[in-house]
């Protein structure tokens, strides 16, 4: 097995987590952490035993063959043209970007380069969410004709210290949270078609409960309360609800349903679940847990995290010349998907994709064996 040189811009909390996960896959080698900040670099590369280079000097190793981009959304677009202008892959965090514009000059910039561009949200590749897609490829629920998805919460502010950045363009329940769902669904039906939505701001301020902050207030500048319904290219259409304006619900976080049954998937923000179906007779039964080696649980938390997945499976395709399931493509037209949901939300409009996408591949339990140590 062929090992890619990884390294890492940006050292901040989510840096932890591909640090800890990415030594469980074969095809990935942790070489380098940067940072603009280089206490941080230094305090992380001490941590997981990797060197602190600075950005340019990362972006110039001889040892690094892909770079993953954990900087803040704002700047995801140019760090990972950044990376791509040095001649590296590039692996970024979600959204991958925050505008169609940003998402087309970075493929045609890999096209040129003959890079690969991967991006998360790779949960996708959970054992609960591949078992509901074999269900789904299988027939057992017929042609999938709608669907339900919430994500609800009341925000980011009692626990993040500083929340700012999630009420601000570019972040809000739809572009952070958003693709996780979004890319799910796209995995799981097919590409958008078109969008409608409403969006709203219910709560103008937000106070921050923790930290150092503790009590002080940020301005929300983004909408907040969005409720979006999906045509999808095969007919199906799909409400998603997505706010961070509700302080209780009990809508499951994903269902959809097909001509001859219905499917209960767990939160996309999770790779493992119990997955639900059900018949004509309209009872909903959990399915057997499928040996699928990306539903075991194996994090402090006892959940399943396989984070770094997507990032193996591409360093594996690249080695044996095969489209990689966390591609551009499927980036590109989840980020076409969300702007299109808040466009549509602000001029109160239907509103048509430009792009599409195909279905990435389905990953069987022994092809997510394969990937790991």
């Amino acid at each position: 097995m062929t090992q890619l040189g990884v390294g890492i811009i940006g050292c901040g909390n989510i840096s932890t987590t591909y640090l800890k996960f990415a030594p469980i896959f074969k095809s990935l080698k942790l070489v380098a952490v940067a940072d603009i900040n280089m206490d941080a670099a230094h305090a992380r590369a001490a941590e997981y035993g990797v060197r602190a280079d600075t950005v340019d000097d990362l972006l110039a190793a001889s040892d690094v063959d892909v770079i993953v981009n954990l900087t803040i959304p704002a700047v995801h677009y140019a760090v990972t043209k950044q990376i791509l202008e040095a001649g590296k892959h590039a692996y970024s965090e979600k959204p991958l970007v925050l505008t169609l514009e940003e998402g087309e000059a970075l493929r045609e910039l890999a096209a040129v380069k003959n890079l690969r561009v991967g991006s998360a949200p790779d949960t996708f590749l959970g054992g609960a969410h591949q078992q509901a897609r074999a269900a789904i490829d299988a027939g057992d629920i017929g042609r999938i004709i709608g669907g339900t998805c919430h994500v609800m919460s009341h925000g980011m502010e009692a626990w993040h210290p500083n929340p700012d950045f999630f009420f601000q363009p570019g972040a809000g329940p739809v572009l952070d949270i958003g693709p996780y769902y979004v890319t799910n669904l796209i995995q799981l039906i097919g590409p958008v078609k078109s969008v409608v939505s409403l969006a709203t701001t219910t709560f103008k301020t937000r106070t921050i409960g923790n930290g150092d902050r503790n009590g002080e207030t940020v301005p929300v500048d983004t909408p907040t309360n969005i409720h979006a319904l999906l045509e999808f290219h095969n007919g199906a259409t799909v409400t998603l609800g997505a706010s961070w304006d509700i302080w209780a619900h009990r809508h499951e976080p994903m269902e959809l349903y097909g001509e001859n049954g219905s499917i209960y998937i767990p939160d996309p923000n999770f790779f493992g679940g119990d997955v639900e179906i059900g018949g004509e007779d309209g009872d909903m039964t959990a399915m057997p847990v499928w040996d699928h080696p990306f539903g075991v649980p194996n994090d402090d938390e006892g959940r399943a995290n396989y984070r770094c997945a997507g990032l193996a499976d591409m360093a594996t395709a690249i080695a044996e010349g095969r489209t990689h399931r966390c591609n551009i493509d499927v980036a590109v037209h989840a980020t076409d998907v969300m702007t299109a949901i808040l466009l549509a939300g602000e001029e109160r409009r239907f509103v048509d994709l430009t792009t599409t996408c195909e279905r990435p591949a389905s990953l069987s339990p022994d092809e997510a064996r394969a990937l790991l140590v």
